[in-house]
């Protein structure tokens, strides 16, 4: 496994400190980010989960607690439009550049708005997919949120 990816590429250029990590990623888990979490030993609310939806049809990635669910309603408002729905995989994949289980918010082929779950930020360290299955990498979460020029927002149900 490369730890060198498009998303640690961005974040190094944008200057953040982090740490790569690697795991056994299991591709028959129901919920990655679960598996994630606990394949790292960490609390599922430090390691965030990164998905990719539309709001008004233009698309737009989250990043939140992976023990957590986005609020359709608070991700349309979050970005200030009236309807939101979760990106079909394949259209999540070619937007991206990444394969689902490794999509990053950090490199994307295509910059998209990003908002980062609030709760988050009150994390002194958060674990974000590095841009490949099995790889997260660790930072604080303001500076993933200035990596990406983030908007802090309440997402989750």
């Amino acid at each position: 496994m490369s730890k060198s990816t498009r998303a640690t590429l961005a974040l190094t250029k944008a200057g953040a400190a982090f740490t790569v990590h690697t795991y056994d990623y299991d591709p028959s888990a129901d919920r990655i980010g679960m598996a994630a979490a606990e394949a790292l030993g960490e609390e599922p609310r430090r390691v965030l989960k990164t998905l990719m939806a539309e709001v008004d049809g233009k698309p737009v990635c989250v990043v939140v607690p992976s023990d957590r669910e986005v609020s359709m309603k608070k991700l349309a408002a979050a970005f200030h439009g009236k309807s939101a729905n979760m990106m079909k995989p394949a259209e999540a994949e070619r937007l991206t550049g990444y394969h689902v289980g490794g999509i990053s918010p950090f490199g994307q082929k295509k910059p998209v708005p990003t908002a980062i779950e609030e709760q988050a930020l009150a994390e002194p360290l958060v674990y974000i997919n590095g841009g490949q299955r099995g790889l997260q990498v660790r930072l604080a979460p303001d500076d993933a949120r200035k990596a990406l020029n983030a908007a802090a927002a309440s997402l989750v149900a």
